[in-house]
């Protein structure tokens, strides 16, 4: 079938990441014919840069306006229609579809939850004025949802490096053997100073990898500032591709990650993790998080609970670190648990199945 993903950009990152991982996903593992409609191609081709150029050629991004410059005459009207994120399509692109000669079905690509309510309201359908049969569509971690994008699903342990992305190399070569190792990726607004000041007094060497334009946020280079003992050292990481930002994952002890994308990589490299949920004027983030952590700690021992559920909160390393080695074991089996729960396919699989 053809598919057109329609992605407009938020916050730079989560959305485009969404987007591109679907469209790869159902192109090279289901033979889908694919395009992408994004407002930001910039962005969009920086993460999808890391691709297999095989597997990225067979993809055709497209700015957003392209989507309505031929719109009176589509070459060829497609068959389902992705509004990601709830993003409404151009006016005299839905224009091309009213005369397409067989309707397509749109999908209202929700953001991902693990809120209960959500089961009530997947799949069904949206009536619409114009008549092309709409429905929501929402991604989530439980059987009677839409599943999660794992493609593709990174190798199980704490990997020895053999391959280095070459943007990394200057970042790698200043890491230390004896040093743990923790990536940041967080909206601003976090109490991350004190919280790096507070994980350097725990005496264990620490290399703290940079999210890009994270220095900056931070102020790390401002010695007055940050002041950091010398068993932590701060390392700054350029943009990179999302395959690079996946395999960063893979190599670190602990994840500070933020969004959607990002939140299901760091669960998928098997490592403990906060996840920094974009936060909401209304609060409605705390009880996405809440939902999420009555999931992940199920199985979890009450000290290891209350200590993620700290680390969540921003409670600083001191309040909650005496946990890592439970936590860790803790990543690991949820892992398997999100492979063996999403074994259909996930996202990508369980749309298919619906459309059909």
């Amino acid at each position: 079938m053809r598919w057109d993903i329609f992605c407009r950009i938020v916050d730079n990152y989560g959305d485009a990441g969404v987007c591109w991982r679907l469209a790869r996903s159902l192109s090279s593992l289901h033979g889908q014919t694919v395009r992408i409609f994004c407002d930001d191609l910039p962005t969009l081709n920086l993460l999808a840069s890391g691709t297999d150029e095989a597997v990225k050629h067979q993809i055709d991004i497209q700015a957003w306006e392209a989507s309505y410059s031929n719109a009176r005459h589509p070459v060829t009207a497609p068959d389902v229609v992705i509004e990601a994120f709830g993003c409404d399509l151009p006016e005299r692109y839905l224009a091309g579809l009213f005369i397409a000669p067989i309707k397509p079905i749109i999908i209202n690509l929700e953001y991902l939850s693990a809120e209960p309510w959500v089961a009530e309201f997947h799949a069904k359908a949206s009536p619409q004025s114009h008549g092309i049969a709409k429905y929501f569509f929402f991604p989530g971690f439980r059987d009677d949802v839409g599943g999660l994008l794992l493609d593709p699903i990174p190798p199980e342990g704490h990997l020895v490096a053999k391959f280095i992305p070459e943007d990394l190399k200057s970042a790698w070569s200043k890491l230390r053997p004896n040093a743990k190792r923790i990536s940041i990726f967080c909206y601003p607004g976090i109490p991350l100073r004190p919280w790096l000041e507070d994980l350097g007094k725990l005496g264990e060497n620490v290399d703290v990898l940079l999210a890009h334009g994270h220095s900056e946020l931070l102020n790390a280079y401002d010695e007055q500032a940050v002041q950091l003992p010398a068993t932590l050292q701060l390392l700054p990481m350029p943009f990179v591709s999302q395959d690079d930002y996946d395999w960063v994952l893979s190599q670190c002890d602990f994840n500070i990650v933020r969004g959607e994308d990002s939140f299901i990589r760091a669960q998928l490299a098997g490592k403990p993790f906060i996840w920094h949920i974009y936060p909401q004027e209304d609060r409605a983030h705390e009880v996405k998080l809440a939902a999420f952590l009555d999931l992940y700690l199920e199985s979890a021992s009450q000290d290891l609970r209350l200590s993620a559920i700290a680390a969540m909160t921003w409670a600083m390393p001191s309040e909650w670190s005496h946990s890592l080695d439970a936590w860790n074991a803790h990543a690991k089996a949820w892992r398997a648990h999100l492979l063996e729960k999403q074994a259909d396919g996930g996202l990508a699989a369980r749309l298919l199945r619906f459309i059909a």
